[in-house]
């Protein structure tokens, strides 16, 4: 199993953001990008977000 990753750099924000975030499983890597998005970006965690942070999980690292 390759790793995932996603990138805060894809998303547009006042912040410029450019964490990116990468674990083995999806599961964690969701987990991970939540916590982040909520206490950083201030999102809600719902369960529509967490369908919108899955659908950007890419393969691999980071560029």
């Amino acid at each position: 199993m390759g790793r995932k990753f996603i990138d805060c750099r894809q998303f547009p924000s006042e912040m410029n953001c450019t964490i990116a975030i990468s674990a083995d499983t999806e599961a964690e890597l969701l987990d991970a990008a939540v916590q982040h998005a909520v206490t950083v970006h201030r999102h809600q965690d719902t369960p529509e977000f967490r369908d919108q942070i899955r659908s950007v999980i890419k393969e691999g690292t980071p560029p």
